[in-house]
């Protein structure tokens, strides 16, 4: 019986660790701003500026244009990542979280 309980629990996380997804060298753009840019003008995005929307939440700008805002706690994680870095553009980071609609559930960030 415990065998099968711990299969059971293997089981049900299976999901959880599907819904993991990693997004490498995207552009960390505030929401605020996310509207202003294009993937193609998004790395003249100033850390600065970002700094400075901060209010508004973080998020990343995909290839197609989309923009995929961070959870509360995403944001302050991405927030803690452009206070720590000296980067004035070019603000790209490597995230895993869990994507649900427009919005992803943070993980982790990197800037790179």
């Amino acid at each position: 019986m415990r065998g099968f309980a711990i299969a059971l629990l293997a089981l049900a996380t299976l999901p959880l660790l599907a819904a993991s997804q990693t997004w490498a060298d995207v552009p960390l753009v505030d929401q605020k701003c996310s509207t202003k840019f294009k993937p193609d003008t998004v790395d003249t995005h100033t850390r600065s500026c970002a700094l400075a929307c901060e209010s508004s939440g973080y998020g990343i700008l995909t290839a197609d244009g989309t923009f995929l805002k961070f959870d509360k706690a995403g944001s302050r994680k991405a927030l803690d990542e452009l206070k720590a870095s000296t980067k004035k553009d070019h603000l790209r980071a490597t995230v895993t979280g869990e994507r649900k609609g427009d919005t992803i559930r943070v993980a982790t960030i990197k800037l790179d």
